[in-house]
Order: structure tokens, then sequence, then C-alpha cells
């Protein structure tokens, strides 16, 4: 396990170098000045190339991303003050610390995910658990079809509908907000449970197609047949062997998901105004911030990858027959 967790995470130090070279390399691709970019409206010449030489625009692309790259280790002083590691430089647009920002941010995206990770986990798995034991009946068809309509929807439409109904007309649940966990659980919770139940909507009917696809082939392996011949009974047989068999297909998915939704849920931000990493990247893109840009891509980017390790060394706990060298 050892071995292999050593072997994972120097392939992912490589992958996300890979990945910050891209996305640095894509800033200068664009057919525009950066600095001019983070100028503003009123741009004297005295300025722009102030800011180009606080940006290091003024070296060449190598050196420029070599002290890019080293700030994230070391950190980096600018005209502002100074930026600790990890520094992921400074947003001339925001005037902001880009670390800072993110940092500011990722607990809106985070108490997002969680919440709608329980949420759809919950009613997803249950479903698909619910539409495989009962295969071929009337709750089978109920379910496959809800979740056909319900992953057909798009959170932009289901959105502004949940709150015309859910907050504006029937005054059920509050204007979704974000109210930080340590200072009012019952605010954080009602805040955001307009959200939990949209973006949970299509998550549950991705895993309800999918909890019961798997168990349903689950349940038509040998082994399975072989337990029930040996007089076990159907809800042991589902439970122990069925279920079993699919944890690791949901875990899979699940991992590459969660990582997903951290790196921003950028429709649900956008359409809820809540100040998450998703509405951090779509700000960033409408304002041409393309230092912040790079920032919320490569954490994104090193989300992915490190959930993605934690699942394979996950596989090695669920089933036994695997062995991580």
């Amino acid at each position: 396990m050892l071995r292999f967790l050593v072997r994972r995470t120097l392939g992912a130090i490589v992958i996300l170098l890979i990945i910050s070279i891209i996305t640095y390399l894509l800033f200068f691709a664009i057919p525009a000045d950066p600095a001019r970019l983070s100028c503003g409206k009123v741009c004297t010449p005295q300025n722009l190339a102030l800011i180009r030489h606080n940006m290091g625009l003024d070296k060449s692309v190598p050196e420029q991303y070599w002290n890019w790259l080293s700030s994230i280790f070391a950190g980096r002083d600018f005209p502002t003050g100074h930026c600790s590691a990890p520094c992921l430089g400074y947003s001339y647009v925001k005037q902001e610390m880009i670390t800072q920002t993110i940092m500011d941010r990722f607990p809106t995206t985070l108490s997002l995910t969680i919440g709608s990770s329980i949420v759809f986990l919950i009613f997803g798995i249950g479903m698909g658990m619910l539409a495989a034991w009962k295969q071929g009946k009337a709750i089978d068809k109920i379910a496959s079809s809800s979740s056909l309509v319900a992953s057909a929807m798009q959170i932009y439409f289901v959105g502004p509908v949940a709150l015309y109904f859910l907050v504006y007309q029937t005054h059920w649940l509050q204007q979704p907000t974000y109210v930080p966990f340590t200072q009012d659980p019952i605010g954080w919770f009602t805040g955001l449970l307009v959200p939990w139940l949209v973006l949970s909507l299509i998550w549950t009917a991705n895993y309800t197609r999918m909890t019961r696809s798997s168990m349903v082939e689950q349940l038509s392996e040998d082994y399975v047949r072989t337990a029930r011949a040996k007089g076990m009974s159907g809800m042991t047989v589902f439970l122990r062997f069925a279920w079993r068999g699919t944890i690791g297909t949901i875990i899979t998915i699940f991992g590459v998901d969660l990582a997903t939704l951290l790196g921003g849920a950028i429709i649900t931000e956008t359409t809820f105004d809540l100040h998450g990493l998703g509405q951090l990247a779509i700000g960033s893109v409408i304002d041409s911030d393309l230092s912040m840009l790079v920032g919320v891509t490569l954490v994104a980017a090193a989300l992915i990858v490190v959930f993605n390790i934690i699942v394979d060394a996950a596989y090695a706990f669920i089933d036994p027959r695997i062995r991580l060298g």
C-alpha cells in the first residue's frame, strides 16, 4: 500500500506539473495583453508599464513560469505585500491575493458539495437498490422513468423554477445564501437547502440508474445464483453479494463527482448567486482575470487528481481480491 501511494503521489505531481504548464501557457495564448486586461478602463502608459513589470511580463516566458511555480512552494513578494506559500499569484483585476480569494470562496463550495452529496447519495442509492430489488415491478418502472426525466433536466432551468415556487410564491424556504456554519448552523442549513435540493436532483437520477444497473448485473452473476442454491435468503444475497459488488462502482464515480463539485459547481453557484469557486471562475472569464482563472483551474485539477488517488487506495479495503503493490 505504501509503495502504491508513493508511486501515485509522484505520478500526481507530474500530472499537476503538466497541467500547470498547459494552463500557464494558455495565459499567453489569448490575442490580448494580460497587463492591459488587468489595467482597467482608465489605463495610462505609466500604469501599464508598472503592471507589466509587476506581473513579470517583461521577462521571458520560461522565467515567468518558473517564478510563478516557485512561488507556490516558497511564496513571493508583490508591490502590495508578501504572498505566503502556497502562492498562486496576485489578481490585478480584483486587487487580491489569489490564494486568499480561493480560500475565502472554498467554504461556500465545500458546504454546497457536502450537503448535496449527502442528499443524492441517500436518495440515489436508495432508489437504485429498491428498483433492483423490485426489478420489473411497478416501483422499478417508476424509479427508472423518473430518473430518466430528472437526468434530462438542467440546473439553469430547475433552479429558477424551484426559486419561484419554493421561495417567492409559497415562502416555504428562504432565499439561498451562504452563512458560515460556525456562526449560524441553522442559517447555514436553511440558506443552502434550495441549492442542495436542485443540485442533488440530477445527481440522484444518475446514481439511481447506476446503482440499479450495477446491482441487476451482480444479481445475474454465477456466485449469486450459487448462494441462492445453497438456501440463502433473498435479502442476504441482495445485501451481502450484490450490494458489495456494487460499492466499488459507486465509489469510483463518486470520487470523481466529488472532486468535480469541489472544483466548483459553476452553474449552481451562478444560478443561486453563491460566491464559491464556480462563480469565481465565471467572474474571472467575464473580467478577463487570467491570473485568477489559472489559479482556480490548478486547484480544481489538484482536487480531481487527489481524489482519484484516494479512490484507488480505497479499493484495497473494499475488495480484498485487489492488492496494491
